[in-house]
């Protein structure tokens, strides 16, 4: 198993990323922390985890408030002894779609600002008891937005951009005390627009040019160097490689996880 006996913490531990990279770590071995602010899809993923035979426990977390990100770190901390790894996988609602002469600045800054945010809190609260055990993997994520020119994502953009700057300084940073940081950068993975607040984010795109949903998915996997777009799983089982010691010489690394949508 790659991840045996691993501390794992997920915030957005029951939206469809956060979800699959949990089954992904509790089938890999790693005691698995699912954080976030809905209990039911929460407890859904912990007993889709135990089922399989893996080892799970949930936690009402609010990811952008400071002091109950900090809580239940050190609870979980105090309760496994430690934690090995952390992801970020929260999902905050913006606007996108409005090109920039129709986008107000409260929706293009609200992304920036919520998302730099909980990156911030959570990856500093893990690393805090990850310095004093001198070893840890902090993943955070991404999207090919953060490199793509054009029109209704603005805001969403900048953000990813912003996450990925954070992930490379922050590797320098915490490098010495022996933690690792990587970004993830899947593009636009079909089963997560079955979400709702993801489906009204392409819905703001498919308004503006006719096109469906479906329609928008379908063109940017023609685009994709590999025909498609990637899979949930694919990405679930890369975020548990690159939490393991077998990718213990890579930090501050970008992954491209787009099925090609972008060629480094």
């Amino acid at each position: 198993m790659l991840l045996h006996d691993k501390i794992a913490v997920i915030y957005g531990g029951g939206g469809a990323i956060g979800g699959a990279v949990a089954r992904a770590f509790a089938r890999e071995g790693a005691r698995v922390f699912l954080a976030g602010r809905t209990r039911d899809t929460l407890d859904r993923v912990a007993l889709e985890i135990a089922a399989a035979g893996g080892r799970a426990e949930t936690a009402e977390v609010d990811a952008l408030d400071e002091s109950a990100v900090d809580a239940h770190a050190d609870a979980v901390a105090a309760t496994a002894g430690g934690i090995d790894i952390t992801l970020n996988a929260v999902g905050i609602p913006h606007v996108q779609g409005p090109p920039f002469a129709e986008l107000s600045f409260e929706d293009y800054a609200h992304p920036i600002a919520a998302y730099t945010r909980t990156n911030y809190l959570t990856a500093k609260a893990v690393s805090r008891h990850q310095v004093r055990q001198g070893s840890g993997v902090i993943l955070t994520l991404s999207t090919s937005g953060s490199r793509l020119a054009g029109q209704g994502f603005l805001g969403y953009g900048v953000t990813c951009g912003a996450i990925e700057t954070f992930s490379r300084i922050l590797a320098g940073e915490l490098g010495p005390s022996g933690i690792r940081v990587i970004c993830l950068r899947p593009h636009a993975i079909p089963e997560t627009v079955a979400t709702s607040h993801v489906r009204e984010l392409f819905n703001g795109f498919a308004e503006r040019t006719d096109a469906t949903v479906e329609d928008w998915l379908a063109e940017h996997a023609h685009s994709a160097a590999l025909g498609r777009l990637p899979a949930l799983a694919e990405v679930a089982d890369y975020a548990a490689f690159v939490a393991s010691d077998r990718a213990g010489a890579m930090t501050g690394a970008i992954a491209n996880l787009s099925a090609g949508f972008l060629v480094d």
